[in-house]
């Protein structure tokens, strides 16, 4: 009895085993299809050589050289940079073809600043396979670049495939360089969509726990029916089995748009934003925390021409709900200079529609502080010392008139402090209303301030405006 036991759980467990074993895709063809259209770019950027004679000998580590008494005090003297002699810096990515007749996708950063790339294509019966390649257009605002090889044969590509339509635990394949290792292939699933890491305005990767290393750049995320769905972008340097790759969605408008035109316009409608939080949302009468919150808007620019106005909060575009501040500032990203759109705004309570039309997206005006996301941020209770601004420093903070307070000082441990106010700070707005004075402030404070619980600061620090909400409790 005991060994019919055994039998049967043994031929259960290897029942199992098959069964799964059957679940699970087999990569074999999909790979052997997909990996001919992949690509091994290298580059190389002439560098100038940064230190004199001593780094030429210092080829142990500081501390293991019995000349290196004499060196530090050679560049104490001297100084670290001489004229250096130019050198080759060398590195390598990915990426893939995209069309017959040669063009090739990959991320900015594994091109930028390049004086040489070279494309190599898996090897055929004949050897290894190099182009010298040319560089179509570029986009650092997504990390993304279009390459040209002229060659007289049809070359094998991928199409891009719908991100749109992936569901977190679906199988994925990404195909690659790592480290040089030529065409590596590896699997695993979707594990998140709709990630922001920090890597620009446009954060929306594709996360997924299939093995990114340095050297996959470029390279293709392929669905099970061999598709680009991503473009593998990004790692945590510390983690395992967590990569980022830039959805095809993103990717097909920008890499159409740089076939097209050699470089990618994006609507401006011209507001700095920030996320509605909870204490904004009470503040505001929001029934959520959701939203775009405008903290200022440029003179001139779309929104003040339409009528936008600080405080507003964007809800919705065309009628396409806007989650927070990165949700807006894509969707009018991926619209065209020109486009006349209607936003769907939260005013005073109450909802409206305003028309507008956009601009041009420029990089300079994002620098000055146009749209993009937030930057970072009675007077007793908030621990601030506050007085009126005088003409003179109005002048200097550029705000037009006197009007304001300007906060000399914040109470260490203070809800002021807490809540990220800090010297130097004018406060422009108290739950929506003009405070020029410190009566005026503290009454909005003991009064629509405790009363809805939070008081909503609207400020200018370093010549941008920007909202601080803080709970009263």
């Amino acid at each position: 009895m005991k060994y019919a036991i055994r039998i049967f759980t043994l031929f259960f467990l290897l029942s199992a085993s098959v069964a799964l074993a059957a679940q699970l895709p087999d990569f074999t063809d999909l790979a052997e299809r997909s990996g001919q259209a992949v690509v091994n770019i290298s580059t190389v950027k002439i560098v100038k050589g940064q230190r004199n004679l001593p780094h030429f000998f210092r080829q142990n580590p500081r501390g293991q050289h019995p000349f290196d008494e004499f060196f530090d005090q050679f560049e104490r003297f001297f100084g670290e940079q001489g004229p250096g002699v130019p050198r080759e810096q060398r590195s390598l990515g990915s990426g893939f073809i995209l069309s017959a007749d040669g063009y090739i996708v990959t991320n900015n950063h594994v091109i930028d600043g390049a004086d040489s790339i070279k494309v190599n294509l898996l090897a055929d019966k004949n050897g290894q396979r190099s182009y010298d390649a040319e560089v179509v257009g570029t986009d650092k605002e997504t990390d993304l670049a279009l390459l040209k090889i002229k060659t007289d044969s049809s070359l094998p590509y991928l199409a891009f495939g719908d991100s749109d339509a992936l569901k977190v635990g679906q199988w994925v394949m990404a195909i690659g360089n790592p480290f040089g290792l030529d065409h590596t292939v590896t699997s695993g699933i979707v594990s998140a969509k709709g990630r922001t890491i920090g890597a620009g305005p446009y954060d929306n990767f594709i996360q997924t726990d299939a093995s990114i290393n340095p050297g996959n750049s470029g390279g293709p995320l392929i669905n099970l029916d061999g598709q680009v769905i991503g473009i593998n972008t990004a790692i945590i340097a510390s983690g395992q089995g967590i990569g980022f790759a830039i959805p095809s969605k993103l990717a097909r408008q920008v890499i159409d748009q740089l076939k097209e035109h050699k470089s990618v316009k994006r609507g401006w409608l011209g507001v700095s934003i920030q996320d509605v939080d909870e204490n904004s949302a009470k503040a505001l009468g929001l029934k959520s925390a959701r939203g775009a919150l405008v903290s200022s808007v440029t003179p001139g620019d779309p929104a003040e021409k339409a009528g936008i106005k600080a405080g507003d909060v964007v809800t919705a575009v065309d009628g396409v709900d806007v989650n927070d501040a990165g949700d807006l500032t894509r969707k009018i990203g991926d619209l065209l200079p020109g486009a006349k759109i209607t936003l769907t705004v939260w005013r005073d309570g109450k909802t409206s529609t305003i028309p507008v039309v956009l601009d041009q997206r420029n990089l300079e005006k994002v620098a000055q502080g146009g749209q993009g996301g937030p930057e970072s941020g009675g007077e007793e209770l908030l621990g601030l010392a506050v007085r009126p601004v005088t003409e003179a420093e109005a002048k200097a903070l550029e705000l037009g008139s006197a009007r304001g307070l300007l906060v000399v000082e914040v109470a260490a441990g203070s809800l002021g402090e807490q809540n990220g106010l800090s010297s130097g700070d004018v406060i422009l707005e108290a739950n929506g209303k003009a405070v020029d004075s410190s009566k005026a402030f503290k009454a909005l404070i003991d009064g629509d301030g405790k009363a809805k619980g939070v008081i909503m600061l609207l400020i200018k620090r370093q010549g941008r405006n920007m909202f601080r909400t803080i709970p009263l409790q």
